[in-house]
């Protein structure tokens, strides 16, 4: 008799930018930016740290996870859906959009 495994769980996940439709692999070891730029996609950025907010945008679907404390989001912010992906890591597929803060 074999003991039951569990299925694999995939190395990484797909992040998806809307309204463009253009998609790529997003690490979940390396923030959000950073498998943007490695899947071709321009996002803009400028800080990399979560401070400057050049890079925000609106999470539409999925979840993310960040490495530290404050992301310089506020909670309502965040509430609302809104990611700094040079800051935040991806916890599942997600679709993000543009912002235009």
């Amino acid at each position: 008799m074999t003991a039951p495994t569990t299925p694999p769980t995939a190395p990484f996940f797909i992040a998806k930018v809307e309204p463009d439709g253009l998609q790529c692999d997003a690490w979940p070891e390396q923030p959000l930016l950073l498998s943007l730029e490695q899947g071709g996609i321009d996002w803009p950025s400028s800080c990399r740290n979560g401070t400057c907010r050049t890079c925000i945008g609106h999470l539409v679907e999925g979840t993310v996870r960040y490495a530290i404390e404050w992301p310089g989001l506020s909670a309502e912010e965040k509430a609302e859906g809104c990611v700094l992906p040079c800051v935040a890591y991806p916890a599942s597929d997600v679709v993000i959009q543009g912002s235009a803060i």
